[in-house]
C-alpha cells in the first residue's frame, strides 16, 4: 500500500519552519482507496511571499488544527504504507522534524517520485512537478496547494507504475540510502576528486548554474545532491545534469577563483546565495573634528572597504567586535546616537571622544590599529602555497597593495625576483572582495608563507 503525500510549509528548511497544510491518498496499486486532508495551524507567522505562492494566509490557518492536535490521525492513515512524493526527502524531513518536537520518530519506508522518474522514464527536460506534467499531460488542479500537487503526484505514480517495466518500484519499495535525483550517472561523482579546489555545476542545456569551492570536491558535490533541507537546494539538485571542476591545490586560491567566476559568470543559483553577495563594508572616514570613524554601510561605487559582509547584521556585529576589542567610541563608529552625549562614558566603558573629552590624537592612534589590522603587511609581496601536486607551489601576487593574480611554479626553480614570478602568474582583477578573501586568510593563517618583494 502506497500513501502519496504533499504539504505546504511556512518556508523551506524542516529546521525551522512549520507545515501548514497537508494532503495525503492512500493508494492500492491501482486506484485511491481513501484520502486525507487539512490545513495546520504552524503556530508562526506565514511569510508574505509564501502567501504570495501558495494562497494560504495566515487567516486561513488561524482556526485549523495544530499539528499535534492531527499527529495520531497522520500516523494511523501511514500506517503500513510506503510515504510516496515528489521530492520525497522534502516532505518526510518535515513530517520527522514535526513528530521529533513531539518526541515520537516517525519511520516510514519512502519512494520518491522525482528518483523514479529519471530511471523510469528519462531524457526528460525537467522532472520539476509542475513542468514535468505539464511535458506528460497531466493537469494540477491546484498549483502549489496541497491536495493539487498531491493528486498530480497521484497521476505521476500512476504513469510510473504502468511503465515501470523492471520492477523498480515493486522490488525498491524503499529509497537507498545515498540515492539522488538529480540525473548524474554515478559513475561521474564516483570518479570526483577528494581535493580542493572550483567546480562547476550544469544543467541539461550546459548552462552554468552554480560555481562553489570546497578542501574536497567530492564530498561537496555529495552534499548538494542530497541537500533536501530547502526548497532551492533541491530544485539546484535536480537540474545538475554534469560537472566540471579545476584543481587548485591551495584553499585561498579556490575561494579567490570561486570569486572570480561568480563575478564573470553570474550562475542563476549564486545570484540567489545571500553567501556569495557581499553588499555592505567597512568604511572609515575622517569627521570635521579630526576623529577617525568606522562605519558599516551598502556598498556603492567608490573607495575600496576595510572589509566586506554579506548582510548588515554582520557588519554591525563584527564592529561591535572591533569596538569591544581597540576600545573605540560607540557613537564614531555609528553604533549608538544620542542628543545627550555617549551614555558608555557615563558608565566608564568609554573616554568619550564623540564629547571630545579624549583628543582625536589619542583617540586616532586606537583606530589605527584597526586600519593596520585591514592593511596587508607590505605593499609587494607573495604567499605560497599547496600546489596542485606534490611537486609545485602555488602563488598570490601583492603589487603596490593590490591583487595581481595567482599561479604555479615547480618546488625546483628559485623564485626570487618579482620578473621571474610575474611569468607564472594568471592576472585577475582586484576588487574589494579579493582584498577581503587575503586579508581574511593572512589573519586566520599566521603561519603563511610570505615571502617579500
Amino acid at each position: 500500500m502506497y500513501c502519496i503525500i504533499d504539504i505546504e510549509t511556512t518556508g523551506g528548511s524542516s529546521k525551522t519552519e512549520r507545515i501548514t497544510e497537508i494532503a495525503m491518498y492512500k493508494h492500492d496499486g491501482f486506484k485511491i482507496v481513501d484520502e486525507w486532508q487539512s490545513l495546520i495551524n504552524p503556530e508562526k507567522r506565514i511569510p508574505y511571499h509564501i502567501t504570495g505562492l501558495t494562497g494560504i494566509t495566515n487567516e486561513m490557518v488561524a482556526n485549523a488544527p495544530k499539528f499535534y492536535e492531527v499527529a495520531k490521525e497522520v500516523v494511523e492513515f501511514t500506517e503500513g504504507t510506503i510515504f510516496v512524493a515528489h521530492n520525497s526527502k522534502f516532505d518526510y524531513n518535515f513530517f520527522k522534524s514535526e513528530f521529533r518536537a513531539l518526541g515520537y520518530e516517525y519511520e516510514r519506508p519512502t519512494l520518491c517520485t522525482v528518483k523514479l522518474s529519471r530511471a523510469i522514464i528519462p531524457k526528460k527536460r525537467s522532472y520539476s512537478l509542475g513542468k514535468l506534467c505539464a511535458e506528460l499531460g497531466i493537469e494540477i488542479s491546484a498549483r502549489h496547494r496541497a491536495a493539487g500537487d498531491a493528486l498530480a503526484t497521484v497521476s505521476l505514480f500512476e504513469l510510473l507504475l504502468a511503465e515501470d517495466n523492471n520492477g523498480l518500484i515493486s522490488e525498491n519499495p524503499s529509497a537507498r540510502k545515498g540515492d539522488y535525483a538529480s540525473g548524474l550517472s554515478p559513475k561521474i561523482v564516483q570518479n570526483l576528486p577528494s581535493k580542493t579546489g572550483v567546480y562547476y555545476l550544469y544543467d541539461s542545456d550546459n548552462m552554468l548554474i552554480y560555481v562553489g569551492k570546497s578542501t574536497n570536491i567530492k564530498s561537496r558535490i555529495l552534499q548538494h545532491l542530497n541537500n533536501y533541507d530547502t526548497e532551492r537546494g533541491v530544485t539546484m539538485m535536480q537540474e545538475i545534469a554534469s560537472i566540471s571542476f579545476e584543481l587548485t591545490g591551495s584553499e585561498l586560491i579556490s575561494l579567490l577563483l570561486e570569486s572570480h567566476e561568480i563575478k564573470k559568470h553570474r550562475p542563476k543559483f549564486n545570484r540567489a546565495s545571500r553567501r556569495n553577495s557581499y553588499d555592505y563594508g567597512l568604511y572609515h572616514e575622517l569627521d570635521t573634528r579630526g576623529y577617525e570613524t568606522l562605519t558599516v554601510k551598502s556598498q556603492k561605487n567608490g573607495p575600496v572597504p576595510l572589509c566586506t559582509y554579506s548582510t548588515a547584521t554582520e557588519g554591525r556585529r563584527h564592529l561591535e567586535y572591533l569596538k569591544e576589542e581597540y576600545e573605540l567610541c560607540p557613537c564614531l563608529c555609528g553604533l549608538y546616537k544620542s542628543d545627550k552625549g555617549c551614555f558608555h562614558v557615563s558608565i566608564g566603558q568609554c573616554s568619550g571622544a564623540d564629547i571630545e573629552k579624549e583628543s582625536p590624537e589619542d583617540y586616532n592612534q586606537r583606530v589605527q590599529k584597526v586600519l593596520d589590522h585591514f592593511a596587508y603587511p607590505k605593499p609587494n609581496f607573495f604567499i605560497l602555497d599547496e600546489g596542485r601536486d606534490p611537486n609545485e607551489h602555488s602563488i598570490v601576487l601583492i603589487e603596490e597593495g593590490r591583487y595581481s593574480g595567482f599561479g604555479y611554479v615547480s618546488k625546483e626553480l628559485p623564485i626570487t625576483l618579482i620578473d621571474q614570478i610575474r611569468l607564472y602568474i594568471t592576472p585577475y582583477e582586484d576588487n574589494r572582495h579579493t582584498q577581503s578573501l587575503i586579508l581574511g586568510h593572512l589573519r586566520n593563517q599566521p603561519n603563511s608563507d610570505i615571502r617579500y618583494l
